[in-house]
């Protein structure tokens, strides 16, 4: 059995203070461009910024909210609503938005991309 390691890059997207709760904003990163959402200065989710429905660059303009205790952003296109932390559709279980891990050092926030 081989065991196969992918390598993962950590890139700075912004300072914390750049952010305002519960408001997306996008950054490029590379040739990703990923929707970033502050909802505290300690909690930071990253989703991709295309639409899984329509593949448009909207999810920054989301509507941030949340599902019982979990936070969630609608497509401002056709409303769908998206967990922030693992990406799954709840009105559309055929849909998954990409998400990416983040965490802040020294006030920046970083997302991991993989290679």
């Amino acid at each position: 059995m081989t065991l196969m390691l992918t390598e993962t890059t950590w890139m700075r997207a912004c300072a914390t203070d750049d952010l305002e709760p519960y408001w997306g904003e996008v950054a490029l990163l590379g040739d990703e461009q990923v929707a970033i959402v502050m909802i505290t200065p300690e909690e930071v989710y990253a989703v991709d910024h295309l639409d899984p429905h329509t593949g448009a660059p909207v999810m920054a303009r989301g509507i941030v909210g949340s599902r019982r205790d979990r936070p969630t952003i609608a497509s401002p296109l056709h409303k769908e609503v998206y967990d922030l932390g693992t990406g799954e559709c709840y009105t559309d279980p055929s849909l998954v938005l990409r998400t990416f891990r983040t965490r802040i050092v020294g006030g920046f926030i970083e997302i991991e991309l993989g290679a």
